[in-house]
C-alpha cells in the first residue's frame, strides 16, 4: 500500500468510530487480521470485532513474567468471547542467557530494552510473520511524546505490515466508559489501581492523579516509556532488529 493509499484511507477513517475502523480492516485484510491482546483496550477491540460478525484472530505475548492474574485473563477472555488466542512465547535459549549473563531483573540497572526485546519485540516478529495487518489498541492520548503522531491506519516500517490503530483518537474516558456500558470484561487487576498493565516486575499501581503510563518502568524517563512493539517516534539504533532476521 503506497503512501498517497495511506494518506487517503487515513482521512477516511479517522472521523469514523472505532467499530467501523475495525470493520474496514478485517473486511479490507481478512480473517487473518490479528488484534494484539494485552489490556482493557485490547478487550474493547475485541469485544468490537465480535459485534462486526466478521471473523479475526487474536495473539498474546507471554513473557514469562506476567501477573497471574493477566494470565488467568488471557484463558477468561478466550472463553467469553469464543476465540482461539495465539500465545506467543519468547525463545527459551535467549531468555536463559540473559538471565544467566545478568540475572532476573538486570533492567532496573541498564534499561528494560533489551529484556523487552527478547521477551516482547521477538515473539511479535514471529506472530506477525505472514500477516497483511494488525490491530494494536493505542491511543494518542496514551503518551504525546511517543504516540502524538499516531493514526489509525499506518504502515508498520519495524515488521512489514500494516498497523491498524481504531482507538487512536479516543481517549482512555472513553474506552472506560465503552467497557462500563457494555460490560466489558477487564483484569481485575484494575481494581487494585493498575492502570496500563504489563510484566509484574515493570508494572505497579498509580495514584488517581497519575497518568496511565508512570506505573511502567517507572525509574526511567518518562518520555519513553515504550518496548519496541510500537515505534511513532524515530527509532535508537538496533531498537527494533529481531536478533535473527530468519526468525521473524
Amino acid at each position: 500500500m503506497d503512501t498517497s493509499a495511506i494518506s487517503e484511507i487515513q482521512a477516511r477513517l479517522s472521523p469514523e468510530d472505532p467499530i467501523e475502523i475495525l470493520r474496514w480492516a478485517l473486511e479490507t485484510f481478512g480473517a487473518e487480521t490479528a488484534v494484539s491482546f494485552s489490556g482493557a483496550e485490547d478487550v474493547a477491540l475485541i469485544h468490537l470485532a465480535a459485534k462486526t460478525g466478521l471473523p479475526f484472530s487474536v495473539f498474546t505475548l507471554d513473557t514469562g513474567r506476567l501477573h497471574e492474574e493477566t494470565v488467568q485473563f488471557i484463558a477468561d477472555i478466550s472463553e467469553r468471547y469464543g476465540v482461539t488466542i495465539e500465545v506467543m512465547r519468547p525463545n527459551a535459549e535467549a531468555v536463559d542467557a540473559l538471565v544467566t549473563a545478568k540475572g532476573l531483573f538486570s533492567f532496573y540497572e541498564d534499561g528494560h530494552k533489551e529484556c523487552c526485546q527478547i521477551r516482547k519485540v521477538e515473539p511479535l516478529g514471529r506472530a506477525l510473520e505472514g500477516r497483511a495487518a494488525w490491530i494494536t489498541g493505542q491511543r494518542r492520548d496514551q503518551s504525546p511524546d511517543t504516540r502524538g503522531g499516531l493514526e489509525v491506519v499506518e504502515e508498520d516500517g519495524t515488521f512489514g505490515l500494516i498497523k491498524v490503530n481504531p482507538l487512536t483518537h479516543w481517549t482512555g474516558e472513553q474506552v472506560w466508559k465503552l467497557i462500563d456500558t457494555e460490560a466489558i470484561p477487564t483484569n481485575p487487576l484494575h481494581a487494585r489501581g493498575f492502570r496500563s498493565i504489563g510484566c509484574e516486575p515493570c508494572t505497579r499501581p498509580i495514584e488517581p492523579d497519575q497518568h496511565e503510563r508512570e506505573g511502567r518502568w517507572w525509574w526511567e524517563d518518562t518520555a519513553n516509556k515504550e518496548c519496541g512493539l510500537h515505534l511513532t517516534v524515530e527509532p535508537e539504533p538496533g531498537w527494533g532488529a529481531l536478533p535473527n532476521d530468519e526468525e521473524r
